[in-house]
């Protein structure tokens, strides 16, 4: 699970670190981008049916918006600043993945487990019965099962367990 959270972590971090740079490049300008965007769009279609003293006219007005919407040399001053929001976002998926692994086992879980294994079979189900349909270690299941007849939630005939 380790290398998991760790995957996730780096691509989380590195993800939002690109993220931070793009904005930074283009000075948050969306619009720019759109327009920049939509201008190539017409310069690909301007491609196939325009003369080429249109195409390179085309190009040239392409390559100006793009030098006004982007900003090269400021994006490249805030570079710590976005692989900090890069390492900040991987810290915190970090966190909320062990946070979630160090928590303790919630009862109302394994408790619905129990429920639906139950009301699966019929009402009745064994301990080998909840040790196959669910992910309860053997300690787990005997500790939920124990607690749910202590609650009075389930009865045991035998080594079956029934609802009441």
């Amino acid at each position: 699970m380790n290398v998991i959270k760790a995957a996730l972590s780096i691509i989380a971090a590195l993800s939002a670190a690109l993220i931070a740079y793009s904005a930074f490049f283009v000075r948050g300008d969306l619009g720019g981008v759109m327009a920049y965007l939509r201008a190539r769009g017409a310069l690909r279609r301007l491609r196939e049916s325009g003369t080429p003293e249109q195409v390179a006219q085309g190009q040239a007005q392409l390559q100006a918006l793009g030098q006004q919407v982007g900003d090269p040399a400021l994006a490249a001053q805030l570079i710590p600043l976005a692989l900090t929001v890069g390492l900040l976002v991987g810290a915190l998926v970090w966190w909320a993945f062990s946070r979630r692994q160090s928590g303790t086992p919630r009862t109302d879980i394994q408790e619905r487990m129990v429920y639906r294994l139950a009301h699966r079979k019929g009402g009745r189900f064994t301990l080998d019965d909840l040790r196959a349909a669910s992910p309860l270690t053997d300690e787990q299941a005997r500790a939920v099962t124990a607690r749910l007849l202590d609650l009075g939630r389930l009865t045991r005939d035998g080594d079956t367990f029934r609802l009441p």
